[in-house]
């Protein structure tokens, strides 16, 4: 580090040396400060920003981060993170060296992204905009936490998005009934969504059940693996969490179409895919089944919410809801269905009324 002073212009200029995050040592210079003490400051600052991320753009830096979390998170999940991140942010700040983006470039990308519209003219939900900007803050607590980055741009710039819809999607009883009506002749996709709606269950797990995951005895589903396929390959590993491995009980017209579909697979062992196919084959299916039946469209996660909802409008609790659907807590259930539960307050106040000495 040095600062010295040109005696031509007056002016003051300072060197600093430093290395990037490969190791290459950096000369940095600037000229033209008008006194010493600015020259003096401007490389403290220097020197307080500098870090292991100096020099490093964020496509390099992608890179470093999930090939981290390659070792520490499932191949689905971290298959669904490039994704996203090639998708939606990689192409904005691809080139930009780490260390250099900053609050007000966070607050432009998410700005595209909420004034985004298709062909239709429809914006992303909230949802989808909640999740990206979960993903590049990620990003950068990581770059903060194990490479020096000094801070995270994204806490200043602000959220964007929600974290729950405004608008949960559902079928009702009747709705359902009239949608898997419609594919009474296609045995596979019936017992498939029967499967789904009287259980709760994700899509990954249900692709993932085995005959020995059944006890008819029971009238149990033992839910300990989930499937997923990626780079054409068929992946089954654990559920999304610890509590998603979990016993759910099955009411008697489930067990029906159960036993109904697999005494016709011919060969089924017990640890057999009770379902080899792929999230597209449930997609397809859904998607004609709608057509057929003319309910309104809804995606296959949906049914999980219509489950949720058919068991808030039974009656049952919050904690019981979220042990069958395999929520690690139940505030998570709560978040997500509480405005599906009736308001009680005129019946707490009579009932308050009624006990009044």
């Amino acid at each position: 580090m040095s600062v010295t002073k040109d005696k031509n212009t007056g002016k003051w200029m300072s060197q600093i040396r430093i290395k990037d995050w490969t190791g290459k040592e950096i000369h940095k210079k600037k000229r033209g400060f008008s006194t010493k003490k600015e020259a003096l400051q401007w490389e403290r600052d220097f020197i307080n920003q500098a870090n292991g991320s100096l020099g490093m753009s964020f496509m390099d830096f992608i890179e470093l981060y999930l090939k981290d979390m390659e070792k520490r998170l499932k191949p689905s999940t971290v298959a669904n993170k490039r994704f996203l991140i090639d998708l939606k942010i990689i192409p904005y700040f691809g080139k930009f060296p780490l260390d250099a983006i900053k609050p007000t470039d966070i607050r432009r990308w998410q700005n595209e992204l909420t004034n985004y519209r298709d062909e239709n003219g429809k914006p992303y939900s909230q949802t989808y905009l909640k999740t990206i900007n979960n993903q590049i803050t990620a990003i950068f607590n990581y770059a903060v936490k194990y490479y020096g980055l000094k801070e995270n741009p994204c806490h200043k710039a602000g959220g964007m998005g929600k974290k729950n819809a405004d608008e949960m999607l559902f079928w009702t009883k009747d709705e359902f009934a009239t949608f898997i009506s419609a594919l009474k002749d296609h045995p596979v996709s019936y017992t498939m969504f029967m499967a789904l709606y009287y259980t709760g269950i994700r899509e990954g797990e249900l692709l993932a059940l085995t005959p020995s995951d059944i006890d008819f005895d029971k009238g149990t589903l033992t839910i300990n693996k989930s499937y997923q396929r990626l780079n054409g390959k068929d992946i089954v590993s654990s559920p999304k969490t610890p509590k998603s491995n979990r016993v759910v009980t099955i009411p008697e017209i489930l067990k029906a179409t159960l036993r109904s579909y697999m005494d016709k697979c011919y060969g089924l062992q017990p640890d057999d895919r009770l379902f080899p196919y792929t999230k597209s084959y449930l997609y397809h299916e859904m998607e004609y089944g709608i057509k057929e039946s003319g309910v309104k469209r809804i995606r296959v996660h949906d049914i999980r919410h219509s489950h949720a909802s058919l068991l808030v409008e039974m009656g049952f609790s919050p904690l019981l809801i979220a042990e069958r659907l395999g929520h690690e807590r139940v505030q998570t259930t709560m978040d997500t269905y509480s405005h599906l539960y009736p308001n009680k307050q005129v019946e707490v106040a009579n009932q308050l009324d009624s006990l009044a000495i």
